[in-house]
């Protein structure tokens, strides 16, 4: 006999309770930051100090969990949110995300997700295109840019040393190219594949922090003397520390030149493809084996959603070749069954958040705000040069402008940028990053907020020269 307590839990009546009174603190938490120009972004705590809230706050009752939670959380929906490459995501999203969270229906094979399984296909088939991709290509949806990068290099490993899967890679050292500035988890993927801190050949970049394509003839070669197969290189649409985008043409034809798999990591700038004004970014895209993007950074969806797409669908069965007769009989590739595929083996209704910004709004929107985002960088970029008391690191070809005060003494240009920042965080309105660039601090913005202004940068800017004095 089930008790009370879990009858009520479970009741529909019980739901709506707790959905109304949740959906009332996101409505006001939506009106606050979406309209008012005081609102803070973040509220700074020490780590240990927010522990030690958690464990032993008590909710009074469901709301005031809500109401605190929003709280004490950074809100990303406020235009002074310029931080993090985090997506600011609509609402419809979210109402998507809570309906596909309560139907928690597990994706590893078809009979578990039909209806879930059958939009994933629709939202790659409908996507794909616009990378150059044809009617043979193929991809899913995975947790995360990392495990599509990682599923992708397994998938370079598997269509180049064909025993790999069942023998292993044990008795040969074996690597892929990359920029020196591409994300960490390209080199995490190869040390988790067991090839070790040589397992990436780290290519130099040049003066706009794109990988220098002129050298790549030297870096293998120099590599291939020394015993080492070089079986991939992995382009960068942008990098993730300055937002350049690189070579991707040149990256192909290299390729090309030598049967390597061709990964393109686009996990930030893909949805560029999407647009008129920002398409040429990705010229070249259309010869890379395969390509990650990360839905949760430009198409305004919560994380974790993420696109892994293959020129040849074929090549997307291959990175896992097992048996597993409990799932499924019939060892064949089938689209529909994705747990042949994916690390994952219970795998979330990811797709139904873009599907719904296409059935609601069509790719149009998604346009709209990666044109508007790149947009406000160059605005901001060119305010910058226009200053004879900031540097610009490098003119931005994505939403990610990196940057830094310098009307102080050059020997402390590192510290002075440093504590502008604590103070921006700790003040609590803007909310900013900073990253290394050839040694040096420099301030580090992400545009992702779609009502964010050229106003508000200029504010931002302003802000900063004001802190910048009363560091010195």
């Amino acid at each position: 006999m089930l008790s009370e307590k879990l009858l009520n839990a479970y009741s529909a009546e019980n739901y709506e309770k707790q959905s109304t009174a949740m959906q009332a603190v996101l409505k006001s938490y939506l009106e606050v930051n979406t309209t008012d120009d005081n609102a803070k972004t973040t509220k700074t705590t020490e780590p240990n100090q927010e522990y030690d809230f958690w464990k032993t706050f008590v909710a009074d009752d469901e709301s005031h969990l809500f109401h605190t939670l929003v709280d004490r959380s950074i809100k990303l929906h406020n235009r002074k949110y310029i931080g993090h490459q985090v997506a600011v995501p609509l609402p419809i999203t979210a109402v998507i995300s809570e309906m596909t969270a309560l139907l928690n229906n597990g994706m590893a094979v078809y009979e578990m997700g039909a209806a879930a399984t059958a939009i994933e296909k629709v939202v790659i088939d409908q996507l794909k295109p616009y990378f150059g991709y044809d009617d043979g290509a193929d991809g899913f949806f995975t947790s995360g840019g990392s495990i599509a990068n990682l599923t992708a290099m397994l998938c370079a490993r598997s269509s180049k040393i064909e025993i790999s899967w069942m023998n292993g890679t044990q008795y040969n050292q074996y690597a892929i190219m990359v920029s020196d500035q591409a994300h960490y988890c390209i080199e995490r993927a190869v040390k988790i594949m067991g090839w070790g801190e040589h397992g990436c050949i780290k290519i130099p970049v040049d003066a706009q922090y794109k990988i220098r394509t002129d050298l790549l003839n030297e870096y293998y070669e120099e590599a291939t003397s020394r015993g080492v197969k070089i079986i991939g290189i992995v382009g960068s649409a942008p990098s993730t520390s300055t937002g350049m985008y690189d070579d991707l043409a040149a990256l192909g034809l290299f390729a090309k030149k030598y049967d390597l798999w061709y990964h393109v990591d686009a996990a930030h700038g893909g949805p560029a493809a999407f647009t008129d004004k920002y398409s040429h970014l990705l010229q070249g895209v259309e010869m890379a084996d395969s390509i990650t993007i990360d839905c949760h950074k430009m198409m305004m969806t919560p994380a974790l959603t993420t696109m892994l797409l293959f020129k040849k669908g074929k090549d997307s069965y291959s990175t896992f070749s097992q048996q597993a007769q409990y799932l499924w009989a019939d060892q064949h590739e089938e689209w529909h069954n994705l747990g042949k595929r994916t690390i994952e083996c219970t795998k979330l209704m990811m797709a139904m958040r873009v599907y719904a910004i296409l059935n609601v709004y069509g790719i149009d929107i998604v346009s709209e705000y990666v044109t508007h985002t790149y947009d406000m960088a160059r605005c901001m970029a060119k305010e910058i040069e226009e200053s004879s008391d900031f540097e610009l690191a490098v003119s931005p070809d994505s939403n990610i402008v990196c940057f830094r005060y310098t009307d102080c003494p050059v020997e402390i240009v590192d510290d002075i940028n440093n504590a502008i920042r604590r103070h921006l965080i700790n003040e609590g309105y803007f909310y900013i990053v900073q990253t290394k660039l050839k040694g040096n601090t420099y301030l580090r913005t992400s545009i992702m907020n779609a009502l964010t202004l050229q106003s508000d940068l200029s504010d931002l800017l302003g802000k900063i020269r004001f802190l910048g004095q009363l560091c010195q």
